[in-house]
């Protein structure tokens, strides 16, 4: 176990800007799918996970794994998208039960419209000012953090 110690100052410095940068990144993106999209960060990591399956639907569970929230969580925001018209429960298996969870055509639209803003936004902030030396530093880094925190876990799950 390695040896508890305090920060240098240039360290403290780097930590704030760092943390800080993420704030304001994580604000903007947010405020871009509200302003532009009007939906969520939540929604649209609902819209986006279930945009990537084939065919467009989940079972419940499998969604709640992939975003990684408990399911208490899935089904609420479910509830009101389903109530918005962007996703509609499917029934499967032999009794019926409604375990399934899909886009509808509206949802389809949400979520093709708010992945090219998100982009957009995305390009703006934070890929526009990179040059491709540096992304992929900060990728590799990034790779390497997750490796550390959540090993086993993909590095670009979630």
């Amino acid at each position: 176990m390695t040896e508890a110690r305090t920060l240098e100052p240039e360290e403290w410095e780097f930590w704030e800007a760092w943390m800080r940068a993420q704030r304001l990144l994580a604000r903007e993106l947010d405020r871009g799918l509200q302003d532009e999209c009007g939906i969520s960060k939540a929604e649209f990591s609902v819209l986006m996970t279930l945009w990537q399956v084939p065919g467009r639907e989940l079972r419940v569970g499998e969604l709640a794994e992939s975003l990684d929230w408990e399911k208490s969580r899935v089904s609420h925001m479910l509830t009101r998208m389903e109530n918005r018209g962007f996703v509609e429960r499917t029934r499967s298996g032999p009794s019926g039960r409604r375990t399934g969870i899909g886009l509808t055509a509206k949802g389809s639209r949400a979520a093709q419209s708010a992945i090219l803003h998100h982009a957009g936004n995305i390009r703006r902030y934070v890929l526009d000012s990179l040059t491709p030396e540096q992304a992929a530093t900060i990728r590799a880094w990034s790779e390497q953090m997750i490796d550390r925190i959540d090993p086993g876990q993909p590095a670009s799950a979630g």
